[in-house]
């Protein structure tokens, strides 16, 4: 009887396993082979080809070696014509495919427009149908993890609701404070810096420190001397990233004991150790009775938020989404901005005459003064320049959605689990869209506010455009004002340009810059 029952007991879990596995098997197998090679003979007979992908890799090595070969020679001037450089697998293909293609990355179909009209519909239609893709979220899992920038569904549109207040309204205005007291500390650091001799510095190192004091005291309420370590920390981070979405992704491989895998857990930990202590330390305030509340900042709306526990849609905050969104605006607010005023420095440097418009304008609207909130609206020539920058550097050089759901996308049928990528550096490069003078620095462009939607997406569009599109841009107007206002600068012969996507648009050797204190001109 024993024996019989251990011979059933057996038999059962023989049974379980084998469904377990071959559940596994077929669940690979739709993914790896099934899945793609639908979504290609949906789109072959659409008229939508593209370079023939290898088996698991894709396309993955010809992109990787394109890429390599394009930058491995600095350029030998200031050129701003670097899709080629930048992107050079998507001008070969374009060129060969059209408009319209699909390269592989590993398994993941992925189809890159740059039809206006398209993008457009995509990006304000489709904003619930269409995000993140598994391999982006597997991607940037230990680096922001699934905070608002890669959440998808219902769960972005709750975490969007939770945060959006902080970069809204007086909220928003609040800021400006901060960020002429931040300044001023990086202004005055400058002419002592030149009082004491030094001519020459390297502004992307002073604009990440600024940006990212910035971001700690307004939205963290730390400075940045507490959150440098995580901000190290994170760029490491995002180097490591960077090279992992250049590899193939397999199930599990996260889990394997690689080097790799140790070394970016390992960081992991770090950061969200540092985040935990400050959040804790509010935390502690509120139980001990020092505050009655966890501060009306943006880590403060989110620990308030978890204190309500789940909501009545079924969405709740923990302490590991918190740490997400943390370490996505720790990440978000201050390196993208950064490279913003990085690039806009440059090319002011490099075009004196637009540098004297500009500060002529600041000059005529603030006198002197500090700036203010109030009066940002009318540093019209400033925010042409702003978008010129945006334009020609945009810090996010591709627009990436997936579709959940079968969509129907202009002439074109879109099938579940097809990814799109919008190019955008090269739809910012596009003669057709922006004329013969694309690769020039024309701020004027910018005079007229009319042009056709789609064609000027650096903050993305539609219900998912960046959250904080308008604190970067008020950070950066504040900045440039006030640097232009008390220095005249010229680009350095040390300068070497050479444009590199590490995530983001950067510039590899940094921008050195010669400074000069308009007192002393």
């Amino acid at each position: 009887m024993i024996t019989s029952m251990a011979v059933m007991v057996l038999l059962a879990l023989l049974l379980v396993s084998s469904f377990f596995f071959v559940r596994v098997a077929f669940e690979t197998l739709t993914c790896y082979w099934i899945t793609p090679r639908r979504i290609k003979k949906i789109m072959e007979k659409q008229g939508v080809r593209g370079p023939k992908p290898r088996f698991l890799v894709g396309n993955i090595l010809d992109m990787a070696s394109l890429v390599s070969k394009s930058t491995a020679r600095d350029m030998d001037c200031i050129s701003h014509d670097i899709v080629d450089r930048l992107l050079p697998h998507f001008l070969h293909w374009s060129k060969l495919y059209g408009k319209r293609f699909i390269y592989w990355n590993g398994i993941e179909p992925r189809m890159c427009i740059t039809e206006t009209e398209l993008i457009k519909e995509l990006l304000s239609r489709y904003s619930t149908k269409a995000g993140k893709s598994w391999l982006q979220q597997q991607g940037s899992k230990h680096f922001i993890g699934r905070g608002l920038l890669m959440a998808n569904g219902d769960d972005w549109h709750h975490q969007r609701h939770i945060v959006a207040p902080a970069f809204m309204g007086d909220k928003l205005k609040g800021y400006a404070d901060y960020m002429v007291d931040c300044t001023k500390m990086m202004v005055q650091s400058l002419e002592n810096a030149v009082e004491m001799g030094q001519t020459e510095f390297e502004i992307g190192e002073y604009m990440a420190r600024l940006t990212a004091d910035i971001i700690s005291r307004t939205e963290f309420d730390c400075s940045y001397e507490k959150g440098k370590q995580i901000f190290h920390l994170l760029t490491v981070l995002q180097q490591l990233c960077a090279q992992a979405s250049r590899h193939l992704c397999l199930p599990g491989s996260r889990f394997f004991p690689s080097k790799y895998n140790r070394e970016i857990k390992s960081l992991k930990m770090e950061v969200e150790r540092l985040l935990m202590e400050i959040i804790q330390s509010r935390r502690d305030c509120v139980e001990i009775g020092r505050s009655s509340s966890y501060g009306n900042d943006l880590l403060g709306m989110l620990l308030n938020e978890m204190q309500k526990k789940r909501s009545g849609n079924g969405f709740s905050l923990n302490l590991q989404l918190i740490m997400d969104e943390c370490k996505t605006f720790f990440f978000a607010g201050h390196e993208t901005t950064a490279l913003l005023l990085t690039w806009t420095v440059m090319l002011l440097a490099s075009n004196p005459q637009w540098q004297d418009k500009v500060r002529a304008e600041v000059k005529h609207v603030y006198n002197g003064g500090v700036p203010s909130v109030d009066h940002l609206s009318k540093l019209t020539l400033l925010n042409m320049v702003i978008n010129e920058s945006l334009r020609l550097y945009p810090p996010a050089s591709v627009l990436p959605r997936m579709a959940f759901e079968d969509i129907k996308l202009g002439d074109l049928n879109i099938p579940k689990g097809l990814s799109i990528w919008i190019p955008v550096l090269a739809i910012h490069h596009s003669e057709e869209l922006w004329g013969k003078d694309v690769n020039e620095f024309n701020p004027d462009r910018f005079a007229s506010k009319s042009f056709a939607p789609g064609r000027f997406i650096p903050f993305a569009a539609g219900p998912r455009n960046c959250v904080g599109q308008a604190f970067a841009m008020m950070e950066a107007k504040i900045i440039l004002a006030m640097l232009i206002s008390r220095f005249s600068f010229t680009i350095s012969e040390n300068y070497r340009h050479a444009p590199v996507i590490v995530l983001t648009v950067k510039p590899k050797y940094g921008v050195q810059i010669r400074l000069k204190p308009l007192d002393k001109i």
